[in-house]
């Protein structure tokens, strides 16, 4: 059983954590700018199998631990933020993965597995987001009841949040896209989507 209360209390708590601007976010916006929301879907896998992995683990008390010893972050992190401010400078420079520009002939796209890599690290290196869910969490969980139905409810309730709010993103992305092309600035997109790319990697490694 789970408390009624406790998960209509957890809802609104849900979406308003997962629709403010944050590293996912972000990076749902530069893929929906540069790649398109179905291809952007890819990196929300990754990114919901990541948050599921963070919710869980909080509530089982695992990042208690690793917060103690943020030397198991350091490395992926770093390496993720890296690669992330890497694309960033390639679309900049108009000749990215993931570029748009209509100047590079034969631009190559990113591969699902790729995109799936991006949003999974960008949501499981995150050591602020292992903390907000150990914050998070503890109050909307009932001792009362069993530990398990509640952790499910919470984590479904978290992943499908996150999804619409990465699909809003996205889908504003896509706008902008569709804005800037119409009026020939496709170096601008790529630019912009850069700069935000960038942006990603930096908060992602300095976090």
């Amino acid at each position: 059983m789970v408390s009624l209360s406790l998960i209509g209390a957890f809802i609104p708590t849900a979406f308003f954590v997962s629709i403010t601007p944050g590293m996912c976010m972000t990076l749902a916006l530069t893929l929906g700018m540069t790649i398109g929301l179905r291809r952007t879907l890819w990196m929300m896998a990754g990114e919901l199998v990541g948050v599921g992995i963070v919710v869980v683990a909080s509530a089982l008390g695992v990042a208690t631990v690793m917060l103690q010893y943020p030397a198991v972050f350091a490395v992926f992190k770093y390496v993720g933020g890296a690669y992330l401010a890497w694309l960033g400078i390639q679309m900049w420079r108009s000749r990215g993965r993931m570029a748009l520009s209509a100047e590079v002939e034969g631009a190559k796209t990113a591969t699902a597995g790729s995109l799936i890599t991006q949003g999974f690290v960008t949501a499981i290196a995150n050591p602020k987001g292992w903390a907000f869910m150990i914050s998070l969490l503890p109050p909307f969980i009932s001792l009362q009841h069993a530990i398990a139905p509640q952790l499910s409810v919470l984590v479904a309730i978290i992943l499908v949040t996150e999804l619409i709010c990465m699909t809003l993103y996205a889908t504003g992305g896509r706008s902008l896209r569709r804005f800037l092309e119409k009026s020939g600035n496709v170096r601008v997109l790529n630019r912009v989507a850069g700069t935000l790319m960038i942006g990603v990697g930096v908060w992602l490694a300095s976090s």
